[in-house]
């Protein structure tokens, strides 16, 4: 990767766009000279109108086919953002980049993601005529160039689609998946564990990539494109470079030491062996030339190719520069691995919640199972008439008892036998809702509930009760829909920030750490874990992406990176969103708070430094602070027609969300 500077060190990536302050109108906005003005609404919440017709049939395939200033207040987000530029999707900043804004309303499908030159990949698909997955696929290319502590070829994840068709929603597991030959034993040493930093930066951590085939079966089942194509913007941007903002030196600088110690880890992201300068441009001709490899040979070059045979060679035998005293012990990946890989298709998780049905990804995902048994559980609750304090004391423990039978019941359901009914069913969800004191927090672990038989008030049994274990935090989510009304929601992943900081060398690309999300141990002494390693097995994941129907047809579609948080995330957006009566960009932005199962939720200042704080104190919550939690994408659907992209104002320095033809302004008309 070579770097160039524009002579400026301090700027973002892309400058943020203008700021300014409007009341939301819980009616279609109105928007002025350029400006999409928000606000917080009443109390109807915006998916209680009547669905739009729907819209002209897609064509035939060969299978179905950005910071902005917000006022935190009691929890609450005033917020006033500038949306789509008058040019639209093609709007640029100085210097050609794309503007980066996080909101953005209008015609012919819609891309919300964390970077603007990704969101752009996706948006110049559509407009070729792809659908949502052919842009879907598009953006998480282009992520792979500027998110590439994020995700990426040697990564996986999970792709949810609706079929505006069929009405039917559909999902792809593309997890990572252990060697053929682990074993439980995977990360012990004589019967101990292995440190966890150790075990991350290793070729032990490193599960078969899963990100290629996923793209490949989303195109085959739900495209009008093919890879070649919607990998040519990807391309190009690694080809020309992007420019560094703060979040990316910042993470540079976090894998600093590590990254030194692998040759061509260094080479790519230490450029003249230095940390990149904000403002600088970076370029990745390897990974321009494994996608152009990509483009013509397909994923079997991954699979049963060159790429594969040095995806296996690296992992085998990292290349650890000489005067690294840094221990990294190799895996034992195989080419027939990656040759067995095969992505899984199944069912999504479905759970009705306020007359909407809400679905996500099944196991290995926890995502979709501890949704819905938290909205399950707030079903009981008319959460738009609580205070803040009782809203989020109900919140917190809906999510606290989730993760107590997340990590009792899930693991890899082609191993382990995981009662996903059980998990999703009211009836379990009211057994377990009984726990809740509105005048007390429960204390932590929590013990799981037995979802296959629950009793009137499921209690569970304290000796299985065991934390939750920590996940990494940096990945990503996509969120993309189409002028036919197609909907992607896809969160992919290396896992830590900067994967196993293992670089395959003249390939571009990071690998994943993701079998450290696998227990290395049992967590419970006694009891059985359905999260050991195993022989090609899925370690557990979090990752949520969500689409919301209403008579069938879509409403919003959202998700978000952040571990464990993801689940958090992604039911607290919801619930801000349909009970709280927030918009889309407002629910996303609010102060979030994480809760999972410990004696101390996560918090960000924002609610920390809020009233409610005290409050909820004194019902026995316990609070840490967390700079951020999440970096939240989502869609929604507008009553007359439009697509609404909303992304973070801040996390992350700001998402970027787009539209293919911004709605017009008054004088436009």
């Amino acid at each position: 990767m070579t770097s160039s500077s524009p002579g400026a060190d301090g700027g973002e990536r892309r400058s943020s766009a203008a700021v300014g302050r409007a009341r939301w109108r819980r009616t279609a906005p109105r928007p002025a000279a350029g400006r999409e003005q928000l606000a917080t609404a009443g109390k109807a919440a915006p998916w209680s109108v009547p669905s739009p017709a729907s819209a002209a049939r897609r064509p035939r395939v060969a299978v179905r086919q950005r910071r902005v200033l917000a006022l935190f207040a009691t929890g609450a987000v005033v917020a006033g953002l500038v949306g789509a530029a008058p040019g639209g999707a093609a709007s640029r900043e100085a210097g050609g980049q794309p503007a980066k804004t996080p909101v953005a309303t209008g015609y012919g499908g819609a891309v919300s993601s964390v970077d603007a030159d990704a969101s752009a990949a996706g948006i110049e698909v559509l407009k070729r005529g792809g659908t949502a997955a052919d842009a879907a696929v598009a953006t998480a290319a282009a992520l792979g160039v500027t998110e590439p502590y994020s995700a990426g070829v040697g990564g996986g994840g999970y792709f949810v689609y609706y079929d505006a068709a069929t009405r039917k929603v559909s999902t792809i597991d593309g997890r990572e998946k252990a060697p053929l030959s682990a074993g439980k034993d995977l990360f012990t040493e004589d019967g101990k564990a292995i440190p966890f930093d150790q075990a991350v930066t290793s070729g032990l951590s490193v599960g078969t990539p899963g990100t290629p085939a996923t793209w490949e079966k989303a195109l085959r089942d739900h495209g009008t494109k093919s890879l070649a194509q919607v990998l040519r913007p990807a391309t190009k941007l690694a080809r020309q470079g992007f420019t560094v903002d703060r979040t990316f030196r910042q993470q540079t600088a976090e894998n600093e030491e590590r990254f030194r110690d692998f040759p061509a880890t260094a080479r790519l992201f230490l450029p003249g062996g230095e940390l990149p300068k904000v403002g600088s441009t970076l370029k990745n001709p390897d990974l321009a030339r494994t996608y152009d490899l990509l483009a013509r040979k397909g994923t079997k070059a991954v699979y049963r190719g060159e790429l594969g045979r040095d995806i296996v060679r690296t992992v085998r035998k990292p290349p650890v520069a000489p005067d690294s005293g840094r221990r990294v012990r190799p895996g034992d990946l195989t080419d027939k691995d990656l040759a067995a890989y095969t992505t899984r298709s199944q069912q999504p998780t479905r759970t009705g919640y306020r007359g909407l049905d809400v679905y996500g990804m099944a196991p290995s995902s926890s995502g979709g199972t501890s949704v819905a048994e938290a909205l399950n559980i707030l079903e009981r609750s008319d959460l738009g008439k609580l205070s803040e304090k009782e809203y989020l004391h109900r919140y917190l423990e809906a999510s606290r008892i989730a993760f107590a039978d997340r990590g009792r019941w899930v693991g890899d359901p082609t191993q382990e036998d995981v009662p996903t009914k059980g998990l999703t069913s009211q009836r379990f969800a009211d057994a377990r809702e009984c726990l809740i004191d509105d005048k007390k927090a429960l204390t932590s672990p929590v013990p799981p509930g037995d979802p296959r038989n629950p009793a009137a008030c499921e209690r569970g049994d304290a000796d299985q009760a065991a934390p939750t274990t920590y996940e990494g935090e940096n990945t990503t989510h996509l969120t993309v829909a189409d002028k036919w009304g197609n909907v992607a929601a896809y969160t992919l992943t290396i896992e830590q920030t900067g994967g196993s900081g293992i670089t395959v060398p003249g390939r571009g690309f990071l690998l994943n750490n993701e079998l450290t999300d696998f227990s290395f141990t049992p967590v419970s002494p006694g009891v059985h874990d359905p999260n050991l390693p195993g022989p090609g097995k899925r370690p557990r994941s979090s990752m949520s992406p969500t689409i919301v129907l209403k008579h069938g047809k879509p409403v919003l579609a959202l998700g978000s990176p952040g571990g464990a948080t993801i689940i958090t995330t992604v039911l607290q957006t919801l619930t801000n969103h349909l009970d709280r009566g927030m918009p889309l960009v407002d629910a996303i932005a609010a102060p979030r708070a994480s809760q999972r199962n410990a004696a101390q939720t996560e918090a960000e200042p924002g609610l920390l430094n809020s009233p409610v704080r005290k409050r909820l104190e004194k019902l026995g919550h316990a609070f840490k602070e967390t700079k951020e939690i999440g970096a939240a994408t989502g869609v929604q659907r507008l009553p007359d027609g439009r697509w609404r992209a909303a992304a973070e104002t801040e996390r992350r320095g700001g998402g970027s969300a787009m539209v293919v033809r911004p709605a017009r302004t008054p004088h436009e008309r």
